[in-house]
């Protein structure tokens, strides 16, 4: 039973990694609105929002990204590891940690303040094409490296999958 249920949070922990990176498209890529499907808005990207003042906007948004930074870091550490698998079971610890990390990126999605007046503009066509492609190539890289090292072990799922079946837990 406990290794169905730590699948069962490995799954969970997976889908909410999955959708917070691609919340994480439309939030940096400013894509209000879904290529294909005209009905699914994204609520929030990095331009909207109510914005304060420029030093507001940069203190909250500045705090958002240490919570994730210490979160996703500290988490990393063998040393934190070593006294986090006493609390919690080793096939659950990669999962509770990309949990963690995909509600600390809900917390940036979620408060992040807009500066109230953009930092730069391109209008250029043939420059907007260039930064548009190296974005998409710039994230495709990102899911494609960690399919280079072993996508399912780096999320959790290869340790609980494990566990469900009685086998040696990868760390």
């Amino acid at each position: 039973m406990g290794g169905l249920i730590a699948l069962l949070y490995g799954i969970v922990s997976y889908l909410m990694f999955l959708a917070s990176f691609l919340y994480a498209i439309a939030f940096v890529g400013n894509i209000g609105h879904v290529p294909g499907f005209p009905n699914l808005v994204i609520p929030k990207t990095i331009d909207s929002g109510i914005s304060g003042s420029v030093v507001e906007s940069i203190i909250v948004d500045a705090l958002l990204l240490s919570i994730f930074a210490v979160q996703h870091s500290l988490m990393a550490r063998p040393a934190f590891k070593r006294v986090w698998t006493k609390i919690v079971p080793v096939s659950v610890e990669r999962s509770t940690y990309v949990l963690l990390s995909s509600l600390a990126l809900a917390l940036v999605y979620w408060q992040w303040r807009p500066l109230p007046d953009p930092a730069w503009t391109i209008t250029n066509s043939v420059a907007v094409l260039v930064l548009n492609i190296l974005f998409w190539i710039g994230w495709g890289i990102v899911l494609i490296s960690t399919f280079l090292q072993n996508h399912f072990e780096l999320f959790g799922l290869s340790q609980v999958w494990a566990r469900l079946r009685g086998s040696e837990v990868p760390v």
